[in-house]
């Protein structure tokens, strides 16, 4: 029974979290740690027991896998070069050691109870990772990060097929937790219980973040040939991408062809070789249809009014579901086109692995010299979509307003009198436009003070339309928040830099 240790200890440690000021400061995580460590103690006594009566032994072995210590390097790394330039990602670390130690303590009891055989290993960290890379429960609803590492298990252990004369799980194990928790919060419009959209833009925040990506996953696709997916997804995503922007002119993913957190899933979370099709045509109609599902899901997601930062969650498990289809598939073809039979049916040589990375690496350093991907497209930039607003384009004098409401909450009385004239443009909104008008007063921009006294006094000249109301140039001490892009924060303060990165990004009417 020595091997019932291990959970013992894990018990301990969580119960640890509540010496934590944070951790008893927020009730949620509170019970969440009592609750986390009672049930892994419960848990342990009974099977200590039911073992022990029947006089059977537990086993314990350590096997470390070439995929997961592979992944944890990759997707370590990048949760180090995020929480770099990104301070909540370090102030989320213990809870992603916590969720690490619950997921050994559950993984290896759901081994001992079924099995009573646990091969304890790296596998936990991967999972685990990619779970805080894409959403995070906090405050009060925090015992929904316990659920997902239980679900990820759960799934696991218990929704699982015959592939291959072989016993073997369903579902990409992380995808599946993610997937499960994104559908509930949709439904339930409860998004904001969770850091999800902050995690989405703050990981465009570090420089080079595609190429910190693009790196991190090399290794992978060279041993288990898993670029062969990422291509045609990335491909797909693209191409979609600019077929939109010739068709409207605006860009579809709004600041990016790909956004940072879909090309982070394109790499590494739904190429699990253990859960994606065998054969390289298999994979390749993998990551056809995920780029599909991706541009799909935004845009359903879109149309129900819900963040679209799921858009790269969902379609995973039903991609799972589809991976032995597409290898038969795949086979179906290759007997048809004999001259693709080895392409088709077969999991691609070393050789073949290498010519495939090799192929998506000069595709990633062409996307990076035309723009298709990188810190600077234009679409990070207020001017482009307010001149696409201008020019007709609905969608663009939303996501304006959007632009507008964050400069204003970051202390910009300018983008405070602009919303306020966009709501009586777009709606006829005077009620909301007098809020925006205060807040713009209340930071002392004159033609905010203007507007609110106008409303005020009742002038009927105002009631013809936006056209009346007064506007003015961005004073310069606002420029910081205004010329700020996807990237975050603009440090420089120095007036004529200022004004030159202004220029560069399209404000016109500071003279540029």
């Amino acid at each position: 029974m020595r091997p019932l240790l291990i959970p013992c200890v894990i018990a301990v440690a969580l119960a640890a979290f509540l010496l934590d000021s944070g951790v008893r400061g927020a009730p949620g995580a509170f019970w969440s740690f009592v609750a986390a460590a009672a049930g892994i103690l419960v848990w342990t006594g009974w099977l200590y027991a039911s073992r022990r009566e029947r006089g059977e032994e537990l086993r314990l072995e350590v096997v470390i896998r070439t995929p997961h210590w592979m992944q944890t390097l990759a997707q370590g790394a990048l949760l180090v070069w995020w929480g770099t330039f990104v301070d909540m990602v370090q102030l989320w670390a213990p809870m992603i050691l916590a969720q690490l130690l619950l997921a050994v303590a559950v993984e290896g009891l759901f081994a001992w109870t079924r099995r009573g055989r646990y091969a304890i290993g790296l596998g936990v960290v991967p999972v685990i990772f990619s779970v805080n890379l894409f959403l995070w429960f906090t405050g009060p609803w925090f015992f929904f990060q316990f659920a997902m590492v239980v679900l990820v298990y759960a799934g696991k252990e218990f929704i699982r097929w015959q592939l291959d004369g072989r016993s073997r799980h369903i579902f990409n194990p992380s995808a599946l937790a993610l997937s499960v928790a994104s559908v509930a919060l949709i439904v339930t419009g409860s998004t904001e219980i969770t850091l999800g959209i902050e995690i989405a833009q703050s990981q465009f925040i570090p420089p080079q973040m595609f190429l910190v990506i693009f790196l991190a996953a090399i290794p992978a696709q060279l041993l288990f040939g898993v670029a062969m997916m990422t291509l045609p997804a990335v491909l797909t995503i693209l191409g979609f991408g600019l077929i939109y922007q010739s068709a409207t002119g605006i860009y579809f993913f709004y600041d990016a062809y790909i956004p940072v957190p879909v090309f982070l899933g394109l790499h590494l979370l739904f190429t699990d070789p253990a859960t994606s099709p065998r054969s390289d045509g298999g994979r390749i109609m993998f990551g056809l249809i995920y780029g599909t599902g991706v541009v799909a899901s935004a845009a359903m997601l879109d149309a129900v009014g819900a963040p679209n930062f799921y858009d790269k969650l969902l379609p995973v498990p039903i991609l799972n579901i589809l991976a032995p289809r597409l290898d038969r598939a795949a086979n179906y073809l290759g007997d048809r086109v004999p001259a693709l039979i080895g392409m088709l049916q077969n999991p691609g040589g070393a050789r073949r692995r290498v010519a495939t990375v090799a192929v998506w690496a000069t595709t990633f350093t062409a996307m990076s010299f035309a723009g298709g991907i990188g810190d600077n497209h234009p679409g990070q930039y207020y001017p482009f979509w307010r001149g696409a607003c201008e020019a007709g384009n609905d969608r663009a004098c939303n996501y304006s307003g959007v632009m507008l409401q964050n400069f204003c909450d970051l202390g910009s009385g300018w983008a405070c009198n602009e919303f306020g004239v966009l709501l009586v443009a777009l709606d006829r909104d005077f009620v909301g436009a007098a809020g925006e008008f205060e807040r713009s007063c209340r930071r002392n921009y004159g033609p905010g003070c203007a507007n609110l006294q106008g409303l005020a006094s009742g002038d009927e000249r105002l009631a013809q339309g936006a056209d009346a109301f007064e506007r003015g140039a961005p004073p310069q001490q606002e420029l910081p928040i205004l010329v700020r892009g996807s990237k975050g924060p603009v440090r420089e303060r120095d007036a004529d830099a200022l004004r030159a990165l202004a220029c560069e990004r399209g404000w016109v009417e500071l003279g540029c």
